[in-house]
C-alpha cells in the first residue's frame, strides 16, 4: 500500500475559534492511522506551538491551576510531534514571516521555520491537502 500524506494549512491562532482545536484533532486522527501529516502554520497559527503558553486557574469558578487542568495548544502540538518516535509522522512548519511579525519565534521542539514555498512543496507531494482558513 502506498503511504498516504495529508497536508494542512492552518491560520487561526490558539483559543480564538474551534478551527484550531478541530485541526489538531484531525491531525491526531490521521497520525493514529499511520498517515504522514504536514502542517504549515500561517498567520496566527504560528502561536499554536508557542513555548510561553501556560495553563491558568479559573477565578470565576475558584479553581486552581491543578484543578482546572487547562490544556495548552503547545502541549497538544508537542505530543503530536512525538508520535512515531525516532521516525516522526508529523512535520510542522511555521511561516517565518508570520513568526517574525508576531514575535512567536520560541516554538516547542520539532517545529521548523519555513516559508509559503514549503507549503507548496508539501501540498504537491501529498495525497490530499486541507486549508483551514480564518473567517
Amino acid at each position: 500500500m502506498t503511504e498516504k500524506t495529508l497536508t494542512l494549512a492552518l491560520m487561526d491562532p490558539p483559543y480564538e475559534s474551534a478551527n484550531s482545536t478541530t485541526a489538531l484533532r484531525l491531525i491526531s486522527a490521521a497520525l493514529k492511522r499511520g498517515m504522514r501529516v504536514n502542517v504549515f502554520a500561517y498567520e496566527g497559527a504560528v502561536s499554536l506551538p508557542l513555548k510561553e503558553q501556560t495553563p491558568h486557574a479559573n477565578p470565576v469558578k475558584g479553581t486552581s491551576v491543578e484543578e482546572e487542568e487547562h490544556p495548552t495548544t503547545r502541549a497538544f502540538v508537542s505530543s503530536l510531534l512525538e508520535i512515531g518516535g525516532d521516525n516522526p509522522l508529523l512535520t510542522w512548519v511555521n511561516c517565518g514571516l508570520c513568526v517574525d511579525e508576531r514575535g512567536a519565534a520560541n516554538a516547542v521542539d520539532g517545529v521548523k521555520r519555513g516559508s509559503p514555498a514549503d507549503f507548496l512543496k508539501m501540498a504537491a507531494a501529498s495525497t490530499n491537502t486541507l486549508v483551514i482558513p480564518t473567517k
